[in-house]
């Protein structure tokens, strides 16, 4: 069944509108016609069975048939994967994979080895939250991965409650068996120049658990991934 995405608003009593790109999709690329039947998600967890009625320039309808659960379940774990940034393209795979992990949220980190400028940073996150929109449709997922705006390390340690922060470091913290179960964790992860000192003590200083994942040095990418992946196995619905 082709996928679509279509914004809650876009959905009404009996029907669904798709935009200009997702009827370029079914019309130029999967040649659909009027009468084909599609599964369009709304990025809140609805999952639709349409029937294709109207496919214009930049618009298309589709009727809905019923509602369907969304081929991925989502965890029971709400995980945020607050990143260092990466340079490339390194980053638009820790946001796809993150979706592919069930991941809730991402939140850019901006760190003092991680080598990038806010202004430039700012530019990407569109294409991130583009990445997240063709990787969940991929996936199966029913809900959007949010992606927020990055932010300084110093002003996230001052926001985030420290409560549900784990920030995994190369050095200097306890053993991962120690972390007791959660709902809700916000997993910090740096970037590949690692953590300053300087950000350990403030994390340290701000009650903020400090996690190292026995010996391995990983590459920033690598780390962010694998983390996801063995927290969603400890917590959430990878098991």
């Amino acid at each position: 069944m082709r996928r679509f995405f279509a914004p809650p608003e876009n959905f009404g009593l009996e029907g669904v509108s798709l935009d200009i790109n997702e009827t370029r999709h079914l019309r130029d690329v999967l040649r659909l016609r009027t009468g084909d039947e599609i599964s369009v998600f709304d990025g809140e967890g609805g999952e639709f069975l349409c029937r294709i009625s109207v496919i214009e320039k930049s618009s298309s309808q589709a009727e809905l048939i019923a509602e369907t659960a969304p081929p991925s379940p989502e965890s029971q774990l709400h995980l945020t994967l607050a990143a260092g940034i990466l340079k490339g393209e390194k980053f638009d795979l820790v946001i796809q994979k993150a979706v592919e992990l069930g991941v809730a949220a991402v939140i850019p980190l901006i760190t003092l080895r991680g080598n990038v400028r806010p202004k430039d940073v700012q530019k990407r996150v569109e294409r991130w939250r583009k990445i997240v929109l063709e990787a969940s449709k991929q996936c199966g997922r029913g809900k959007l991965m949010q992606v927020a705006d990055p932010i300084e390390f110093d002003r996230f340690v001052a926001v985030e409650p420290s409560e549900n922060l784990l920030l995994f470091s190369e050095r200097g913290g306890e053993d991962f068996p120690a972390v007791e179960p959660h709902s809700r964790i916000v997993a910090a992860i740096g970037p590949e120049g690692g953590w300053d000192d300087s950000e350990l003590e403030k994390a340290r200083s701000a009650g903020v658990r400090i996690v190292t994942l026995g010996g391995r040095i990983l590459r920033a990418e690598t780390a962010a991934i694998s983390i996801a992946a063995v927290l969603q196995h400890r917590f959430g619905d990878l098991n």
